[in-house]
């Protein structure tokens, strides 16, 4: 399941950039596989910062994971042509993205209210069970 669909991103760009970006075949329509793959990219590297402290993929996918990955797959989208600059807006967003999602790895910032449970990772181990069976009172009448 992706993080973000190639409506989250049309609300974040023109319909005219999104394709420029994305036309390799000169169609005049944007091409949603290369959306997709930006958007996969964009996922695989919000994992690759969460998979140490998340259950992995998100679902349901929290609101900052959705929005980071719109702004990585953008930034992404731009990275695939290189005679197009990338604005300062557009790299400054992917930097936070970025930073934010270091931030979660090193665990200093919670994903919000709508984040699953995180992933124990302490490396104390917990053992619960039953109350013994045979102790020293108990068998000391035999």
């Amino acid at each position: 399941m992706a993080y973000c669909t190639q409506t989250d991103i049309e609300e974040q760009t023109s319909q005219a950039e999104l394709i420029e970006l994305t036309d390799d075949a000169g169609a005049g329509a944007v091409d949603a596989t290369a959306v997709a793959r930006a958007v996969a990219d964009a996922d695989a590297e919000i994992d690759s910062y969460c998979g140490s402290r998340y259950t992995l993929p998100f679902s349901p996918v929290p609101v900052m994971i959705r929005k980071l990955s719109v702004d990585i797959a953008v930034y992404n989208l731009f990275s695939r042509r290189a005679i197009l600059k990338i604005s300062d807006e557009r790299q400054k967003r992917y930097d936070n993205a970025v930073r934010f999602l270091r931030d979660v790895a090193r665990g200093l910032i919670s994903l919000g209210a709508d984040a699953p449970t995180p992933v124990n990772t302490s490396d104390t181990a917990s053992i619960a069970g039953n109350d013994r069976l045979f102790t020293r009172e108990k068998m000391s009448g035999f």
